[in-house]
């Protein structure tokens, strides 16, 4: 059985647990998040998730990420979870924010980084239906489009970086 790093409110490990604890009884941990964007940071990577995925099945998201395990640094679980979902690898991993996500019965932190690739993408597909270049305008419109299924915490923290992008 997996077990993920238990984190506090304030954002401080405390502790670990089990995966499905941790969903079942909305527990905060954090997760990684990271942004592909073209090596001109003009388009980013939008992808839809398998309509098997145990949370937000069929959703789009433009964040490869995953759930901190107990025991790894936020930045192992972004290179990993990078290499994982995407298959880009070997890459420099620039830091964007932290932000907390309460969502009940959600509660996590979302570790935001992003990286520029110009290779090919190769998808997990056990997690990645399909995947597409979007530029950053396209992608802000249909963050704005409520028909558009998107993973609830990676429209937060996309909205985010695009508050900050200006």
């Amino acid at each position: 059985m997996e077990v993920v790093a238990h984190y506090d409110a304030a954002g401080a490990v405390i502790g670990a647990v089990p995966r499905p604890r941790m969903r079942a009884e909305g527990l905060w941990h954090a997760c990684t998040s990271v942004l592909l964007r073209s090596g001109d940071g003009e388009r980013v990577y939008v992808h839809r998730r398998t309509d098997t995925k145990d949370i937000f099945p069929g959703a789009h998201d433009c964040w490869a990420g995953g759930v901190v395990a107990a025991g790894e640094s936020v930045e192992d679980c972004a290179t990993r979870e990078l290499a994982e979902e995407l298959g880009v690898s070997g890459v420099p991993l620039t830091p964007l924010f932290t932000l907390p996500v309460e969502l009940p019965p959600l509660r996590v932190h979302v570790f935001a980084y992003e990286t520029h690739w110009d290779g090919p993408v190769v998808h997990q597909e056990a997690e990645v239906a399909d995947g597409w270049w979007m530029s950053v305008d396209e992608l802000r419109d249909r963050l704005g489009d409520p028909s558009w299924p998107f993973v609830p915490d990676g429209k937060l923290a996309a909205l985010e970086w695009l508050r900050r992008l200006g």
